[in-house]
């Protein structure tokens, strides 16, 4: 009979939106009770009861590595990241189940009420031990489990709290300030002939609208995409991104951002139609 090799470990997953001082006491005592070798944290893509994340999996993936780096039994993994997209446990289990002995899920009792909704729980129910972090304000209810740990974590603070205070902490940055940034930003990143125009005064869509020029169709794409890393945890809402070949237009709800090539700019003339605007010279009506 060989002798099982695999590490012993405990899989701890969500979605670290981002990771705080709770979330490492959970990792903490994990490592202190539990007979394992190891704790996996494994960032979520996307949870399957949500509908997006305050920072984005390349920001939450850092900050999570950074929260850990100090524990040399804690691995951090991209797998449900790199799937870009809903990852169910149950998938992911299986997947760390062909290198290691994945003998705990680590979930927090905010989970409890609804976790026989996961995707192919009885599956997960019947293969581990579940380790439940308690949280203050949740009762902790192991009727459905069919094995359970707890860990008595005493910790008042969660992700939800912490976005609340960046928000509150954050410095209020008017219209201007705003507008300025952002062609700060695309200076800095090599766009060409940036302009910004006015428009709070016409009865127009959005009251400040940039355009600049990209060098080409992939570098409208990501200064599109490294413009929400820069700015979406800074408090700016992107309500929609429509990308063509040659023209990438993003929406923040007052201010829309056009990132065209130069071919497409001197074809459409965009900013000859927003100068004669901003001048009053035509009536929303007539942009059909």
């Amino acid at each position: 009979m060989f002798k099982n090799t695999k590490e012993s470990v405990a899989v701890f997953g969500g979605s670290f939106d981002p990771p705080h001082i709770g979330h490492k006491k959970v990792v903490s005592e994990a490592l202190n009770v539990l007979k394992i070798d190891t704790v996996i944290v494994v960032p979520t893509f996307l949870n399957p009861f949500k509908t997006g994340s305050y920072f984005n999996t390349e920001q939450r993936l850092k900050m999570t590595k950074e929260m850990f780096e100090e524990f040399s039994d804690v691995k951090i993994s991209d797998f449900e990241i790199n799937e870009g997209k809903a990852t169910p446990t149950v998938k992911s289990l299986a997947h760390f189940q062909k290198e290691y002995e994945v003998k705990y899920l680590i979930i927090g009792a905010d989970n409890l009420a609804s976790i026989d909704k996961w995707y192919n729980f009885k599956s997960i129910n019947e293969q581990i031990t579940w380790v439940v972090a308690t949280r203050r304000g949740y009762s902790v209810d192991t009727s459905k489990l069919r094995a359970y740990k707890i860990l008595e974590i005493d910790a008042d603070i969660s992700s939800t709290q912490i976005r609340k205070n960046i928000v509150k902490d954050r410095p209020y940055m008017n219209m201007d300030e705003r507008v300025e940034r952002i062609v700060a930003f695309l200076d800095s990143k090599k766009a060409e002939e940036i302009e910004s125009f006015n428009l709070e005064n016409v009865d127009y869509l959005a009251k400040r609208v940039i355009i600049a020029n990209s060098l080409g169709a992939k570098h409208s794409v990501s200064l599109a995409t490294q413009l929400k890393v820069e700015l979406k945890p800074l408090g700016e809402d992107f309500l929609h991104v429509d990308e063509s070949e040659d023209w990438v237009v993003i929406d923040l709800g007052d201010i829309l951002i056009h990132l065209m090539t130069s071919e497409a700019r001197e074809i459409y003339s965009l900013e000859d139609f927003l100068t004669e605007l901003s001048a009053g010279k035509f009536k929303t009506q007539q942009l059909t």
